[in-house]
C-alpha cells in the first residue's frame, strides 16, 4: 500500500512538472499577446495566479488556524504557519512581476497605484504574523496568539485584494480594458483562457505539493525528536 501510494506521488509530481513547462511555453509561443498591451501581456499567466494562490494559501492559514484555537494540536499551528509562509512568498512573486509590468508598461517599477498599494499593506500585514511567531519562545502561547491573528489578517485579505482596488472614485493605472473587462470578468480569447486556466491550476497544484512537502518534513521532524527522547 504504502509502495503505491509513493509511486502514485511520483507520478503526480512528474505530471505537475510537465504541467508546468507546457504552461510556460504556450505562454509564450502559443496565446496570443493581448490587443493593447503587447508581449507585456504574458505576464498575466504567472501574475495572476501567483495573486490567487496567495489568496489561497491565506485562506488555508486561517483554516488551521481556526482548527487550531479548537483542537490545541501542533501539526495545525505548523500547518498554519508553513501555508502563511507560501501565502507571503506567492505575494512576493505578484509584486515583483507587478513591478516589472509596471516598469514596462508605465516606466517605473513602483508607482503607488491602488493595487500596488494594497498587496504592499498584505505585505506588511503577514509580516507582522511571522515577527509575532518569532517573538514568544512558548509554543503553546505562540500558536494561539498566532492563530488569532492569522484569522484577523485574513479578514483583510478580501479588502485589500478585492474590494479596495476596484473603488469607482480610486483612479488605477491598471490594465481592465485587453483583458480585464469592467465587471471584473475576463476578455480573453480562447487560446488565452485555455493557458490561463492552465497556469492557474498549475500553481494551484505547485502550492498543494509544496504545502505537502513542508508537513512531511514536519512530521519527520516531529518522529525523530521523539526517538531521542524514548
Amino acid at each position: 500500500m504504502l509502495t503505491r501510494c509513493a509511486r502514485l506521488l511520483t507520478g503526480l509530481k512528474w505530471f505537475l512538472g510537465v504541467w508546468m513547462t507546457v504552461v510556460v511555453i504556450a505562454a509564450f509561443f502559443y496565446a496570443p499577446a493581448a490587443r493593447n498591451l503587447g508581449q507585456m501581456s504574458r505576464i498575466i499567466y504567472f501574475h495572476i495566479p501567483a495573486a490567487w494562490v496567495t489568496v489561497l494559501a491565506f485562506l488555508v492559514c486561517t483554516v488551521y488556524s481556526a482548527k487550531y484555537l479548537r483542537s490545541r494540536r501542533a501539526e495545525d499551528d505548523a500547518a498554519a504557519s508553513f501555508s502563511a509562509e507560501l501565502g507571503l512568498l506567492f505575494c512576493v512573486i505578484a509584486t515583483v512581476s507587478g513591478s516589472i509590468f509596471a516598469k514596462a508598461i508605465w516606466g517605473s517599477y513602483w508607482n503607488w497605484d491602488p493595487r500596488e498599494t494594497s498587496i504592499f499593506i498584505l505585505l506588511l500585514i503577514y509580516g507582522a504574523y511571522f515577527a509575532l511567531r518569532s517573538s514568544v519562545d512558548d509554543p503553546a502561547r505562540r500558536g494561539s496568539l498566532a492563530a488569532v491573528y492569522g484569522i484577523l489578517a485574513f479578514v483583510t485579505v478580501p479588502l485589500l485584494v478585492f474590494v479596495a482596488p476596484r473603488i469607482p472614485a480610486v483612479q488605477s493605472l491598471h490594465p481592465d480594458g485587453p483583458i480585464l473587462v469592467a465587471d471584473g470578468g475576463l476578455d480573453m480569447d480562447a487560446r488565452m483562457m485555455t493557458v490561463f486556466i492552465s497556469s492557474l491550476a498549475g500553481f494551484t497544484g505547485l502550492f498543494v505539493w509544496v504545502f505537502s512537502l513542508r508537513m512531511r518534513a514536519w512530521h519527520l521532524v516531529q518522529r525523530l525528536a521523539h526517538r531521542q527522547e524514548d
